[in-house]
């Protein structure tokens, strides 16, 4: 008996399921900003201290917050080289490549030696910023690729919902982050901690990036790009094409991501910071003496107060704060669903603009009115970050759409996230300890991102495989 001839059926292609899709860029995105929180909070807690040795207590902790830009100066070529092969060769290659040299560069600032070693007072900090360099370079092209691995597996009218599973990744690498940073500081001795302890969360790292690596590796690519590559439009300098047709969208995505980005790094980074710091002098001096390290003449000079607390006690209160980042985040997708991504990001970014005028108040109602203020920027930063893992990306042409969602993306980086930690710090010194002219610093961005959002178009309908540029 004959096979029954099978002509005219079709098979369909291979598809990631949602687990998959889920799993894939939530994985990334966690490991990349856990990474990438690790550093920061080190930057805050050990790095001055074992990098800048020999510098004042204010000229250290700025260097290591100089250290700390250099990372969002290396995103925007990290989004042109990755992004240049995520529109060339695909998503799934190039999201593997992000991640192996994430992984890599954190790795290997865990068993860096420290500029207390003797003949690496100079290398040490040169070295230390190579690495930086290579972490930012790697996160300028993972968060875009996330970002479309989600949207363009995405069912019609949820592109917004499963745009926040690779945003999910920023509060969890925090949690997990800064946990673990608590949870040492528990287990270990001060003298412990500074002198490996701070190694372990980088060390760690490499047992997440394994992880994440045997998810993607089993991707296949989104159903968006293989039309891109059937319809033969694959851009053969997606730089060059990007700028030359969606040049208008490059600039307005760097604005509207512009509040998010400082809005994210002064509720981590500063306010770890402001809190952390004595808030007399005289708890300065004692705080150095029993460190072994007393203040100089310029070190008191050049002192500011915040507002005391321990950093067991900070790190407590600002994981309790991003757990509502968490949950908001996944608020947001179903709310830019219904009312589409930019009436809802206007309203969002007008509460941010209030939000910076109760920085006083706020840090100055002690323990509760600081817990307050971290709750709701922290509601504020789930509720504007959630929604721009589909707005970017649905800003441009499917061939193009990795480099530009991931150059905007970045660019907002420098203007925001990359300064965002010093200027708070001079800002601060500037207002003998006051918070008053960061939280306006906030409000005036947040301004510059309205703005940008009052031009934009909502983007919500638009066709989202079959626009090529």
């Amino acid at each position: 008996m004959s096979t029954p001839h099978k002509a005219g059926i079709v098979e369909n292609p291979p598809a990631n399921s949602k687990g998959r899709v889920i799993v894939a860029s939530l994985i990334g995105t966690t490991i990349e900003f856990y990474d990438f929180y690790v550093y920061a909070t080190a930057a805050v807690l050990v790095f001055p201290a074992l990098f800048f040795p020999n510098a004042t207590g204010s000229v250290a902790l700025l260097s290591s917050f100089a250290v700390f830009g250099v990372a969002f100066i290396a995103r925007p070529l990290g989004s042109v080289v990755f992004g240049h092969f995520g529109d060339k060769i695909g998503r799934k290659g190039t999201l593997v490549a992000s991640l192996m040299t994430m992984g890599i560069a954190t790795f290997l600032i865990g068993c860096l030696p420290t500029a207390l070693v003797p003949g690496w007072t100079i290398l040490a900090p040169a070295m230390l910023v190579v690495l930086r360099f290579l972490q930012g370079l790697a996160l300028g092209g993972e968060w875009s690729g996330a970002a479309l691995l989600a949207t363009e597996n995405a069912p019609a009218g949820k592109r917004a919902i499963w745009g926040t599973f690779p945003q999910m990744g920023a509060p969890i690498g925090f949690i997990l982050a800064n946990g673990l940073f608590l949870w040492i500081s528990f287990a270990l001795t001060s003298e412990q901690f500074m002198a490996w302890g701070w190694r372990i969360p980088f060390l760690l790292s490499a047992v997440m990036v394994i992880i994440g690596l045997w998810v993607r590796l089993k991707l296949v690519e989104t159903p968006a790009f293989q039309k891109v590559i059937d319809e033969g439009e694959v851009s053969k300098l997606p730089v060059g094409r990007v700028f030359k047709t969606s040049w208008r969208p490059l600039i307005l995505g760097t604005f509207v991501m512009l509040a998010t980005y400082v809005l994210f790094y002064l509720m981590t980074t500063f306010t770890l910071s402001y809190g952390t710091t004595p808030a007399t002098l005289e708890a300065a001096k004692a705080k150095a003496a029993a460190a072994g390290k007393p203040m100089s003449a310029d070190s008191i000079a050049s002192w500011v107060p915040g507002l005391g607390f321990t950093r067991n006690e900070f790190l407590i209160m600002l994981i309790i704060g991003v757990v509502f980042f968490g949950i908001f985040t996944l608020v947001s997708g179903p709310l830019a669903e219904k009312y589409g991504r930019r009436k809802m990001l206007l309203w969002v970014t007008s509460g941010i603009i209030v939000f910076g005028f109760t920085f006083v108040p706020l840090f100055g109602a002690g323990t509760a009115g600081v817990m307050t203020l971290l709750i709701l920027g922290f509601t504020l930063m789930g509720l504007t970050f959630g929604p721009m893992g589909a707005l970017l990306p649905e800003m441009f042409p499917t061939n193009v759409r990795y480099t530009g969602s991931a150059i905007s993306y970045n660019m907002a980086s420098i203007l925001g996230a990359a300064v965002a930690p010093f200027i708070a710090v001079a800002l601060w010194q500037s207002a003998n300890g006051s918070p008053v002219l960061v939280g306006i610093y906030l409000s005036a961005m947040a301004v510059l991102t309205l703005i940008a959002l009052l031009i934009l178009k909502e983007t919500r309908d638009l066709d989202y495989t079959s626009n090529m540029s």
